[in-house]
């Protein structure tokens, strides 16, 4: 059916006439009462833009390491730092701050924030370490420090797994197969 054009009620409809179909029982109803149309695109997606997006390329080409080091929290909601920042900027914008004081403003801000995180950890690491105990894990980890911590127990168990072990062992004999027959054979 997909080349006959129209929605399922029109397709339905000619099939019905042209006796390839038997009419169903649904057809009556659907005519007195057809599904609702809705407008078709002209198969161009127009782009979705925020006002702050211009703001937010800027904050990434002044801190490209941002995108690695401020993960984006699917399921949170805390905001990522770029849009953060690129709403600050237009909060002190509409307050009558001129655009470069108010991105300057801003990256302080950020810096500010980012430093006291830091501090933060330093300090829970500092008391821990007085009381005798052993650091907590960081509360503001970087993305990446986050999927290693996640992949570190599959590293380590690569080293200790049994069957792991069995794997690599079949690998290294069919590869020193595989040169047996290949010496063997007159190959290169």
């Amino acid at each position: 059916m997909s080349f006959m054009k129209g929605d399922l009620l029109t397709r339905t409809r000619k099939l019905v006439k042209g006796l390839a179909k038997a009419e169903p029982v649904w057809l009556k109803a659907m005519e007195h009462a057809p599904p609702a149309t809705f407008p078709r695109a002209d198969g161009k997606v127009k782009k979705i833009s925020l006002p702050e997006d211009i703001y937010i390329k800027k904050f990434f080409q002044k801190h490209p390491d941002s995108k690695h080091e401020d993960a984006i929290k699917i399921c949170g909601f805390e905001p990522p730092a770029a849009r953060v920042f690129g709403l600050r900027v237009l909060d002190l914008k509409e307050q009558g701050v001129s655009e470069e004081e108010a991105m300057a403003v801003a990256d302080m801000e950020y810096r500010a924030e980012k430093k006291a995180k830091k501090n933060a950890y330093a300090r829970l690491k500092r008391i821990a370490r007085l009381q005798g105990n052993k650091p907590p894990p960081n509360p503001y980890p970087s993305a990446i420090k986050e999927i290693q911590a996640e992949e570190r127990k599959y590293v380590r168990d690569r080293f200790f797994n049994p069957r792991i072990y069995e794997i690599v062992q079949k690998l290294k004999e069919e590869k020193a197969a595989e040169m047996h027959d290949r010496f063997r054979g007159g190959g290169y």
